[in-house]
């Protein structure tokens, strides 16, 4: 029944790292290559994920570039760039796209920490509920008669403290993420 416990704890763990990639897409001061994951390119009709159609770079700290794979893809490229939510805009230089970040307000990184809290919250709430399936199923178990209520009691205590250690782990990455947005 410590298998509950690992499951428990592998899931959680995967909601971390769901948390972190969530973290990626924040903006901070700084250009980073994650910003770009959630755009897509209309490549041949299909909507295709911006990295699967071009290499995106970082020459200078606040500046991306993109190079398509395929040069006669360069304006869908460059089209996708624009529409996005970013509010960037992309200036094309040949086949290379590069994007300036601009400087972050004191309200934008305000909005930005508020997003990182959001992200956080939601990497907790899926802790929680993984905890709470593991408990009934626990509680399941005790009740049929499948382990005694010691054993139970030992592996609640034990889940407990799994949870406990993820979610710190949560509010460390929420803490490392707020000060590199307030980072000026």
């Amino acid at each position: 029944m410590a298998s509950l416990i690992d499951q428990a704890k592998e899931q959680m763990g995967k909601s971390v790292e769901a948390t972190k990639e969530n973290f990626s897409g924040i903006r901070t001061g700084r250009a980073n290559p994650a910003l770009l994951n959630g755009i897509t390119v209309d490549y041949y009709g299909a909507p295709t994920p911006l990295k699967a159609v071009a290499s995106i770079g970082v020459p200078e700290p606040r500046t991306l570039s993109v190079t398509p794979f395929d040069a006669s893809q360069a304006n869908a490229v460059e089209k996708a760039l624009r529409d996005s939510d970013l509010g960037v805009s992309p200036r094309r230089d040949g086949n290379v796209i590069r994007i300036t970040m601009p400087e972050l307000t004191e309200e934008r990184r305000k909005e930005y920490v508020k997003l990182a809290k959001g992200k956080a919250e939601d990497g907790k709430v899926a802790v929680r509920n993984i905890r709470r399936k593991t408990k009934e199923s626990i509680d399941k178990s005790v009740k049929d008669g499948d382990m005694g209520e010691d054993e139970g009691d030992r592996l609640l205590k034990e889940l407990d403290k799994v949870t406990k250690q993820i979610t710190e782990e949560l509010d460390t990455l929420l803490e490392g993420k707020q000060k590199e947005i307030m980072e000026v």
